[in-house]
């Protein structure tokens, strides 16, 4: 496959973009959207669109599925192999939709391309061989970027749970954000990373994708559709020789069965490697352990102060190139120099703008902190303040009026008492006797008893005597 040299500008941007220590070439016949314009009268070269309804291109985009009607299904498949066993594929899309759409997108990597995918997606696709990213609202948890794999032998729209076959996920809320989502799948020698916005969702060594895949993009909507909009899509490749994988698919596809022997060709093709069964406590390592390892890359020790850079290329006078393969050796120097700078910038931004997300993370989370349990427990303390007050308020006034009513009870209670007294003295002294009318009683009554002695000593003496 001849792949064209890019111009100077667009491979300056895509390895900046990329990333990494080596230069990364673009691959113009798996790329569109790459500098910000589709194709012309609704055609994208190497590039086959189809669906339900035919998706709409417009100038910066491609809309897969409509706002409306929902339950629409769309596809966009290169019509290029993919023939390189190192490679970086970037995706930028954008999903908007109602408050509970529904809809997936698919980004496949598969051996026989549209023929056995088509418009399908995960849930619908029946047998594959290769690789599929679905980014839906499985688990309900905002949004999910899930990884599967298949060899040909199962059969994914009769499987009682696809979900269980997932080699890597990640829980990713893309819905309704306002801007374009990435995803960057990489594929090197040694592993296998999935991307979302410049984090890493999840990677593993158990995976490799052999070189001859075709790539494709499929979409689907619900009975409320979200609308998936592609932006960009590119790939790109450490080098733009593929003699050495072209050698080898040369002789894969020298052994490949005629066409339409289908299960033959599942039989012969070179299988995708995976270990099924990782546990997310693995992949969680692996990303701690890859942090660790992006961290201890900007460790001050290893600073070269006052040190060349080895990737540094010394100062030459033009005059000592003499042919235009000398100036190509010497421009593609500088360019990976220029990269491996370009790329420790990056990883220098990229730590200090991950400090940042975590400093701004924690900060977050103390303010939605002291939202949540200060502040109510500060207008608590207030309230019970003023409540302390007024019951303080309260208790003065009781108190007050407390002591009025004891010193009124007290004064009410020595006046009752004095005129009681005064009462009960006059009462006394009125019903004890004086002595006069004493003295006249005992007078009188020994007259009155000398009186009646007299009378009874009279009528005796004057009464006849009787003699026996």
């Amino acid at each position: 496959m001849h792949v064209p040299i890019p111009s100077l500008s667009s491979t300056l941007a895509l390895m900046l973009g990329a990333g990494l220590a080596q230069a990364q070439y673009l691959i113009n016949e798996l790329s569109f959207g790459y500098d910000g314009n589709m194709g012309r009268d609704g055609v994208i070269p190497h590039f086959d669109l189809s669906g339900s309804q035919q998706p709409q291109l417009l100038s910066n985009k491609i809309i897969l599925t409509p706002v409306a009607p929902g339950n629409q299904r769309a596809a966009i498949w290169a019509d290029r192999k993919l023939d390189y066993s190192s490679w970086i594929a970037d995706l930028e899309f954008r999903a908007t939709g109602p408050e509970r759409g529904g809809g997936n997108l698919n980004i496949w990597l598969t051996s026989a391309g549209p023929r056995d995918v088509s418009t399908n997606s995960v849930y619908t696709v029946g047998h594959f061989d290769g690789l599929v990213l679905v980014v839906d609202t499985h688990g309900g948890a905002g949004g999910m970027l899930r990884g599967f794999l298949n060899d040909g032998s199962i059969d994914f729209s009769s499987h009682k749970d696809i979900s269980r076959l997932a080699f890597g996920h990640c829980v990713y809320a893309y819905r309704n954000l306002g801007r374009p989502s990435q995803i960057k799948m990489r594929q090197t020698s040694n592993k296998f990373a999935v991307e979302v916005d410049g984090r890493l969702c999840f990677e593993t060594d158990k995976v490799r994708v052999p070189a001859g895949y075709q790539f494709g993009v499929t979409a689907a909507s619900a009975d409320n559709p979200d609308s998936f909009e592609i932006f960009k899509f590119a790939v790109m490749a450490e080098s733009l020789d593929s003699q050495n994988t072209n050698t080898q698919n040369g002789q894969a596809d020298a052994n490949q069965p005629p066409a339409g022997d289908n299960n033959a060709a599942r039989r012969t093709r070179p299988p995708v490697v995976v270990q099924q069964q990782q546990q997310q406590q693995q992949q969680q390592q692996q990303q701690q352990q890859k942090q660790k390892k992006d961290e201890g890359f900007f460790d001050n020790s290893n600073s070269n102060d006052g040190v060349n850079d080895p990737y540094d290329v010394a100062d030459q006078s033009a005059d000592v190139f003499t042919s235009s393969a000398e100036q190509f050796a010497d421009l593609h120097n500088r360019l990976q120099s220029m990269t491996h700078h370009i790329s420790n910038v990056f990883r220098t931004v990229s730590k200090h703008a991950r400090a940042s997300e975590q400093q701004k993370s924690e900060i977050t989370r103390l303010v939605e902190t002291i939202k949540t349990d200060v502040i109510p427990r500060m207008d608590a303390l207030k309230d019970l303040e003023l409540k302390m007050s007024d019951l303080e308020r309260e208790i003065k006034s009781i108190r007050k009026d407390v002591n009025t009513n004891v010193k009124n009870s007290e004064r009410a209670l020595r006046t009752a008492l004095g005129e009681h007294h005064r009462t009960l003295a006059s009462s006394v002294s009125e019903a004890v006797p004086g002595h006069g009318k004493l003295i006249f009683v005992i007078i009188g009554s020994q007259i009155v008893a000398a009186i009646g002695y007299y009378m009874y000593k009279r009528r005796r003496a004057s009464s006849p005597k009787k003699f026996l």
